[in-house]
């Protein structure tokens, strides 16, 4: 082998393709074996699969902020200008994703790369009136052009000699999550090199993003591509559920990406119980996190298939760690609930799948979408329409470096990409949650709501992992006292000998043209009533209704919904109390 990697190495692109399709006919995938090889030329080149789908989503959407990624340092300290200005120069030279722009030639999407140049660093004065919050929410909403660039902004706000703002802003195309870090961590090493007169000394990188994206696709086609696809096809099978969640209002006909976030917080008390948890079912906090989320959606939806998008950092490659770039790729991951599905039962589905998925986690959410061909509405996202993203520990603590301190400061693009998103982070103190929701759909006042009843969720499911799903608490004590007593309070207190059924017949027998039923110009007297509850009574009895039989009712609110409301067990077909209809829907 290591004989076959020593000859690859002197091929050209062309050599190598060929003696790849040679290697494919004996199930050797020389792309999965052979190091990433840097590009012959700098010429413009290939997209990823996943820049394409964003250079698509551009094209359809250009002046949309949903893909910007945004990050602000808090800056503490006597700052030294002209070293940043040096730092985000040298950091802009060594990764070529932050000088890369796109552009269409003829059916074919290229990404260029251009030469480094003298960066320019403006240092900013909040104008009258303006925060610091409203200074980086604007930045942070200003669309890219992805054909003119640049594709990174960079920002300085100075609030005073000792303290500053740097905003730092990219678009999806050319960043991820994952990069974020990476480009903090060695700005800070340049930060303080510069400060001291020195150059950073940081290590060669090995490729650039353009070379993996010319590698992805050689990779996938010599055969990878058949192998993933068929097991996500396998997984999610032909038909592709649309989560249907309750809205505030109805959805409208094309997605406007219009959205806002709640911050959540869980002590530390509550983290402790879910990791000891965790541990006992022998699965991480991202699986027992991501079952209470499908189990909330399914308790809300009332639908059996709970499907998540979940992004994967997709760095499977040692040359892809230190590189800015957009790797991230999303998965499907689904839940199947059932009548008699406890907490113990679910975790172990959850594990499952995700175990399974991570082998599964290089094929192009592109690419799945594509293969699958799910019905196309752009009133929704494909696939999934809820989002979970977890991170084992947070990248946002404070820092000391070079005389300064670094505090990350929150900011909120006021997008959503999807209906809802669940982000959650550990930290020393406790669990940080975010709930990011379409603003078209949702009210402020919901997601609060559903934010507690994911808690809620959480601490039954602590509790006991062998309870069914459907016996989780969902209520709180105050919602299910408003929802079974005040909501429901009785103005009179009635003989409870006697089934409710037997008093409309004994009233009919005494005040047979006395009004019982009225809604607008309608009118049902007790006489009336009580005949048609007794048809009804009588045709259930043909059908086979009887003890023990529920009985299911749909209709709009009329005289008819009532009529059926009481006779519907009078063949001795069982009813739902109050706190059990509850229960089962809420």
């Amino acid at each position: 082998m290591q004989q076959l990697l020593d000859s690859v190495k002197s091929l050209s692109a062309r050599e190598r393709k060929a003696l790849a399709i040679l290697l494919k006919r004996q199930g050797v995938n020389l792309y999965g074996v052979t190091p990433i090889a840097r590009r012959e030329t700098p010429a413009a080149s290939a997209l990823s699969y996943a820049q394409q789908r964003q250079w698509i989503i551009w094209q359809l959407e250009p002046h949309s902020a949903a893909y910007n990624i945004p990050l602000a340092l808090r800056l503490h300290g006597a700052l030294d200008v002209e070293a940043l200005r040096r730092s985000v120069e040298q950091l802009i030279e060594r990764h070529e994703t932050l000088r890369t722009m796109f552009e269409q030639q003829g059916d074919e999407a290229l990404q260029v790369v251009h030469p480094a140049s003298q960066f320019a660093l403006n240092v900013d004065q909040l104008a009258l009136g303006e925060t610091v919050e409203s200074y980086v929410d604007l930045d942070v909403q200003r669309p890219f052009d992805l054909q003119h660039g640049p594709l990174l902004r960079v920002r300085l706000l100075e609030l005073s000699e000792q303290e500053h703002v740097l905003v730092l802003t990219q678009h999806h195309i050319v960043s991820d999550g994952w990069s974020m870090p990476i480009m903090v961590d060695e700005l800070m090493q340049c930060y303080q090199a510069a400060s001291l007169g020195r150059e950073a000394e940081l290590a060669q990188l090995p490729i650039q993003y353009a070379d993996y994206a010319i590698w992805q696709r050689n990779w996938l086609e010599m055969g990878e591509q058949e192998r993933q696809l068929a097991y996500w096809t396998q997984q999610l099978g032909e038909q592709q559920p649309i989560l249907e969640l309750p809205t505030d209002r109805p959805r409208p006909a094309l997605r406007s990406c219009d959205g806002a976030r709640l911050n959540i917080e869980l002590d530390a008390a509550l983290l402790n119980t879910l990791k000891a948890l965790a541990r006992q079912q022998g699965i991480t906090l991202f699986m027992l996190l991501l079952a209470s989320l499908q189990t909330l959606l399914h308790r809300y939806s009332g639908q059996a298939d709970i499907r998540v998008g979940v992004p994967v950092a997709n760095r499977t490659r040692s040359e892809t760690q230190g590189l800015i770039g957009f790797f991230v790729n999303t998965q499907v991951l689904k839940a199947e609930f059932g009548a008699q599905t406890t907490v113990a039962d679910l975790l172990q589905q959850i594990k499952q799948t995700a175990v399974q998925a991570q082998a599964h986690q290089d094929l192009p959410f592109e690419q799945l979408v594509e293969a699958l061909q799910p019905q196309r509405d752009l009133s929704r996202s494909p696939l999934f329409q809820v989002a979970y993203n977890h991170q084992s520990e947070g990248h946002n603590e404070a820092r000391e470096l070079a005389g300064l301190r670094l505090e990350y400061q929150v900011s909120d693009k006021h997008t959503a990409q999807f209906d809802l998103t669940l982000d959650t982070c550990e930290r020393q103190n406790g669990l940080a949650a975010s709930l990011t929701y379409a603003t078209d759909l949702f009210d402020a006042t919901t997601i609060e709501r559903m934010a507690g009843h994911w808690r809620n969720l959480l601490s039954g499911m602590c509790r006991d992992v062998n309870q069914r799903i459907a016996d989780l608490p969902l209520l709180s004590v105050e919602e299910r006292q408003n929802t079974l007593r005040d909501w429901n309070h009785k103005l009179a207190v009635y003989p409870s000998e006697h089934c409710a059924h037997q008093r409309i017949e004994a009233q009919a027998a005494r005040t047979p043209q006395a009004i019982a039923l009225s809604l607008g110009a309608e009118q049902l007297s007790y006489r009336q009533l009580n005949r048609r509850t007794n048809q009804l009574a009588h045709k259930l009895r043909e059908q086979g209704v009887g003890p023990d039989v529920r009985v299911g009712l749909a209709a709009e609110r009329s005289l008819e919904m009532i009529v059926g409301c009481w006779r519907s067990s009078r063949p001795g077909a069982r009813t739902c109390r109050w706190t059990r209809i509850t229960r089962r829907i809420a």
